[in-house]
């Protein structure tokens, strides 16, 4: 059983036994619920601590825990009802509406953590056992003992870890072109926010990231969708995305794009840049998934950045995707005046990245166990990738899988005409499996229903198997 289930279960039950016992009254020692439980003593310190948050029993050091004083206070109750006016759209300057609510549900999907027994495919990050644990704990520990650890940093990050991700990037970028960011969410956030202006179009894959589309409606551009094919984005309609719109800004997934997996040829790199260089305009390559090679990919292709000498690529990294959701370290890289832009933005919003986690950062990519981590996931995600790809054309070969990726951690499927998408998810947990739907990933009318799966989010690949089966039972459900 996991650590996360093991407590939650403990909590459970605990909260269940409080009644036994009057306010104030102690309750059992850790060692008896040890014992009583058979889970280990740290479960029961954090099932105690959750009670403690939910004000339930109040611990005393060195005394044990007891049941907290019951609360009696009602909540007043008040009427919100007038927030619906306060939050409705805006009149803009040239006399039209402009929408100010934020729909963060395609990016909620990933984040979602399914009820128990449910298969995550709609994850967006490594399992606990992928995750390099052991070396997250340690460089934590190391980095906690560093002279300095708790004090300010420098706002465009540690001088050390800019380093490291300008070697990284390539192409001659140095460090003083690089500033840390809180992961690539962050990075997005700010550049986007730095590169277009609210009311402007940007110009973004078709599909997509979720996430993205999320960040550039929130900071009020209209993305225009340019599709994409297994060589990537399609130079031809960029080139006529950017005459019609006027647009000074393309996100771009180069390598292993989310969600098809696809990575850009090296015709279209090269026209890639040429033709937003020719429009004016900047490419912001969002490079999330470089660490997530597969094993029998080959060389990878250099960064757009590394190949820019002028300045068109504003280039996006981070470490989260390779090691934990909550290591949340990324990087933005610019030649030019943008970068004072893109630093202006990044110190308003959140004035730098906390010092302890720049620490650990480093302390991690300077240690012996990282190439160590890169080398075992490559080998883990190739063969997941394999699995799975297997147990879908084995027990979903009327799902079309366009393009097998050599990175990333997800298949793109498309539905059938017969199969609805609206339908299929929530019958899909109903049989026991968490799928991502595909509509969130189109910044207009999607040609076709599809489906994600993730293969990193689950155990292993017994898991992978018995997901892909529950999801045969639920098409079977819908169309038998």
């Amino acid at each position: 059983m996991q650590q996360r289930s093991s407590v939650d279960e403990l909590t459970e039950l605990l909260k269940a036994e409080l009644n036994r016992y009057s306010p104030g009254e102690k309750l059992p020692s850790s060692r008896t619920l040890v014992e009583r439980h058979h889970v280990s003593p740290v479960t029961v310190t954090r099932a105690l601590a959750q009670l403690a948050a939910e004000g339930l029993v109040v611990t005393r050091p060195g005394a044990g825990a007891y049941r907290a004083e019951t609360r009696t206070a009602t909540p007043p109750t008040g009427d919100t009802s007038w927030q619906q006016l306060a939050l409705s759209a805006d009149t803009g300057a040239g006399g039209d509406a402009v929408p100010r609510a934020v729909d963060a549900s395609g990016l909620l999907v990933t984040l979602a953590t399914p009820p128990t027994g449910v298969i995550e495919f709609n994850g967006g990050y490594l399992h606990p056992i992928l995750q390099p644990e052991r070396a997250l704990a340690a460089a934590l520990a190391r980095a906690g003992r560093r002279p300095g650890a708790w004090s300010r940093p420098p706002a465009d990050g540690l001088p050390e870890l800019r380093a490291w991700f300008a070697r990284e990037i390539g192409g001659g970028v140095t460090a003083a072109e690089v500033l840390i960011t809180a992961g690539g969410q962050s990075a997005l956030t700010t550049a986007l926010r730095a590169l277009g202006a609210p009311g402007t179009p940007v110009l973004v894959e078709s599909p997509t990231y979720p996430g993205m589309l999320a960040v550039a409606r929130a900071a009020g551009l209209r993305p225009v969708p340019v599709p994409t094919d297994a060589d990537g984005i399609r130079p031809d309609l960029l080139e006529a995305a950017f005459r019609a719109t006027g647009a000074r800004v393309v996100v771009c997934q180069p390598l292993f794009q989310n969600p098809t997996g696809a990575a850009l040829s090296v015709e279209r790199r090269a026209a890639v840049v040429r033709i937003a260089r020719a429009a004016g305009a900047f490419v912001i390559e969002d490079d999330f998934a470089r660490r997530l090679v597969h094993e029998d990919s080959g060389p990878l292709p250099p960064t757009l950045a590394a190949d820019d000498p002028d300045g068109v690529v504003v280039h996006v990294c981070s470490l989260t995707k390779i090691t934990s959701a909550s290591l949340r370290v990324g990087a933005l890289a610019a030649r030019g005046p943008v970068l004072e832009r893109l630093r202006a933005i990044q110190v308003v919003d959140s004035f730098f990245v906390p010092r302890p986690l720049q620490e650990t950062a480093l302390e991690l990519v300077g240690s012996p166990a990282w190439n160590r981590h890169l080398r075992a996931v490559s080998q883990e995600l190739k063969s997941r990738r394999d699995t799975m790809t297997a147990a879908v054309a084995r027990h979903l070969p009327e799902l079309a899988l366009p393009h097998v990726p050599s990175g990333g951690y997800h298949l793109w499927l498309r539905l059938p005409d017969t199969l609805p998408e609206a339908a299929l998810l929530p019958t899909a947990l109903h049989t026991g499996v968490a799928v991502a739907p595909g509509r969130p990933y189109f910044a207009a009318e999607p040609p076709a229903g599809h489906i994600r799966l993730s293969f990193a989010g689950v155990a292993g690949p017994a898991e992978i198997i018995e997901g892909v089966r529950r999801l045969r039972t639920a098409i079977d459900e819908l169309v038998g």
